[in-house]
């Protein structure tokens, strides 16, 4: 199925013994995750044979070839539980979305409908498949339980685009988030390697030996007993925000993993994506933003402070 979306390269002396996942995210480009779902699929061969995991390893020399995922039939019951997308922006190559909190980003484990793809999908007009058949148009992702701003992709020279923004860290994330406790530096940075916790498998951790994961974050307004904070991702690791909070003791209020404290009653994290910036496969900018929830606005509130005075609580749009 060679056409213009399939590709071969042959492995170099400096990724010998690489995971193939981690080879094949670098050669496509795309997301880690994508290229374990083309791994997973049959979608790639090393010399010749598929292996079907993504943790295999790669050696000099190797020839890897790669075809993307064909889309999968219509399912005939997806419309009726397809969730309604809200849109922030869309063109002929690439969408921003607004995820609301408790909408899973794609099919998982105890989620096969009703995820964010779904909503995609009916939306119509064609979404890229590099990410697998079940995943169209994704190319990152949100936590279920936290809200915010999404970019999606129409086409696969987009989503190459964009997944090459994400792996040189020109694709920004910041994020609106309240933790526990007084964070006394104005601003700073977390380099902490995160990977599976060895004691509890749903967490996240930092561990030795993890992959790497940089945060930055900024405070907004110190509280009673609380801070709010401006979080920039300069990687993507799973639960990153979430993890490095809980790591330097200051936990987002209200996660159910990572807040030991009685305010995990509250079911989320008081986590969202408020300001997303890129550049369009024309070589334009874009800026966007997204106002802070509702529930999050009321957190801020019950503790003193005025989340209509920060930014990116304006109307959600195109900003700078």
């Amino acid at each position: 199925m060679a056409d213009r979306q399939a590709g071969a390269r042959l492995v170099g002396g400096d990724a010998d013994g690489w995971r193939l996942d981690r080879w094949l995210a670098q050669a496509v480009p795309t997301g880690r995750g994508a290229a374990a779902e083309l791994v997973r699929t049959g979608a790639v061969t090393v010399n010749g044979t598929a292996p079907r995991r993504p943790a295999a390893p790669v050696r000099r020399g190797d020839r890897v070839s790669w075809r993307p995922v064909p889309p999968s039939a219509a399912d005939p019951g997806a419309d009726a539980i397809a969730p309604a997308v809200q849109l922030v922006y869309a063109d002929a190559e690439l969408a921003v979305v607004d995820k609301p909190a408790g909408l899973t980003v794609h099919p998982g484990a105890g989620r096969p409908r009703g995820t964010l793809a779904d909503g995609l999908r009916q939306l119509g007009g064609g979404w890229s498949t590099l990410a697998g058949a079940d995943r169209p148009g994704i190319v990152h992702r949100l936590d279920r339980t936290v809200s915010g701003l999404l970019v999606v992709a129409r086409t696969e020279a987009a989503h190459r685009h964009l997944a090459a923004q994400l792996q040189d860290r020109s694709l920004g994330r910041e994020y609106f988030g309240l933790v526990h406790g007084v964070v006394r530096e104005d601003r700073g940075r977390i380099e902490a390697p995160i990977g599976r916790d060895p004691r509890r498998t749903l967490r996240m951790a930092v561990v030795a030996g993890g992959r790497e994961a940089i945060t930055e974050f900024e405070v907004l307004e110190r509280l009673a007993g609380h801070t709010a904070l401006r979080l920039r991702l300069l990687t993507g690791r799973t639960h990153q925000l979430r993890v490095h909070l809980a790591y330097i003791r200051r936990p987002l209020v209200g996660d159910p993993l990572y807040d030991p404290g009685p305010e995990r009653r509250l079911g989320r994290p008081m986590l969202h994506a408020a300001q997303l910036h890129l550049i369009h496969p024309d070589g334009r900018p874009l800026a966007f933003r997204s106002p802070l929830p509702s529930d999050l606005g009321e957190a801020v509130g019950e503790r003193g402070g005025i989340p209509g005075e920060w930014p990116g609580a304006a109307p959600a749009g195109r900003c700078g």
